[in-house]
């Protein structure tokens, strides 16, 4: 049986598609900061959490930022 109303599928937009996996990632080669590792977590900026992000990178490198992004 038929409706006269479009497949759901068939009238989604491009924008409603997911984001392919390789175009997430936003390093762009340069250098990665405790700043940008805190907020990647979704931490506030403090001096406990800079802190925090400094033994990060230290311990993991860049990848450190990586890892807290999808």
């Amino acid at each position: 049986m038929s409706t006269s109303q479009p497949d759901a599928s068939a009238s989604r937009q491009p924008e409603d598609r997911a984001t392919p996996d390789r175009l997430l990632h936003t390093r762009n080669g340069t250098d990665v900061s405790p700043e940008d590792v805190v907020l990647a977590s979704g931490k506030d900026l403090t001096p406990r959490t800079l802190e925090w992000a400094e033994r990060k990178l230290a311990a993991e490198g860049p990848a450190a930022l990586d890892k807290l992004l999808p």
